[in-house]
């Protein structure tokens, strides 16, 4: 699996699982229970992760989107 987004905003996390599991695209959200350690301030970004041979598709489809800026290179 590869990192495809990273953030600290549960909106856009909630809205990009949103669009993967309507395009039956499987994915992990990465350290989503890091608030624990941090005390909670959401300072600590969550991870988008996607199988590597399905990068391109995900990348095209959060494009799509309108959120393209906030793709990892």
């Amino acid at each position: 699996m590869i990192e495809i987004l990273r953030t600290n905003d549960p909106v856009l996390i909630s809205f990009v699982e949103s669009l993967l599991k309507e395009a039956n695209i499987n994915h992990f959200i990465a350290d989503s229970n890091m608030s624990v350690l941090e005390g909670s301030l959401g300072i600590l970004g969550r991870r988008v992760m996607v199988d590597s041979n399905r990068e391109n598709e995900v990348r095209q489809l959060l494009i799509d989107a309108g959120i393209e800026q906030e793709l990892r290179n």
